[in-house]
């Protein structure tokens, strides 16, 4: 079993370019550059982060940037390691981690889904709730839902302000 400090140790051994935080004794944060997800991911799961939890993303619209994270645990260190890489919010691509976890295949298409993001290896991004979906990814910040709802439904919220 491998403290958490000798986990940061070894990161930052290993990777001197990342940033780590510690956000309490079980939980700590590691930034990297977006070209390094797999090669850091595979680290992590090699020192027994064996569990990809969640991969998920956060559009920073103002900085034109989403984050993708990516929550993985180890259960015989009793830690969690939120993996965080920032990427082009014009262009928005990060190379697929199908081949380190094949869960990664689901969140992968969800996050695709809802931010457009574009996993590079991963060729099967098809939508698995919004088919025929022909608007803005709907977790964009730059998503207008009441444009939305109006054009697909009707004008109901000029209807209910009279």
């Amino acid at each position: 079993m491998m403290t958490q400090k000798e986990i940061i140790e070894k990161i930052e051994e290993s990777f001197p370019n990342v940033t780590t935080k510690v956000i309490d004794e079980h939980q700590l944060s590691v930034t990297i550059d977006k070209e390094q997800n797999i090669a850091v991911l595979a680290f992590l799961q090699n020192i027994d982060f064996k569990e990809l939890a969640i991969l998920t993303a956060v559009d920073w619209i103002e900085e034109r940037q989403f984050e993708v994270v990516y929550n993985l645990f180890s259960y015989s260190d009793y830690q969690q390691i939120l993996v965080k890489a920032r990427i082009d919010r014009d262009n928005p691509k990060i190379q697929s981690v199908l081949n380190l976890w094949d869960v990664a295949k689901m969140y992968e298409r969800d996050v695709h889904e809802f931010f457009g993001i574009q996993f590079i290896g991963n060729n099967d991004l098809r939508p698995l709730f919004l088919h025929n979906w022909l608007d803005l990814p709907p977790m964009r910040k730059d998503f207008d839902s009441l444009a939305y709802s109006n054009k697909v439904y009707g004008k109901f919220k000029e209807e209910r302000d009279k």
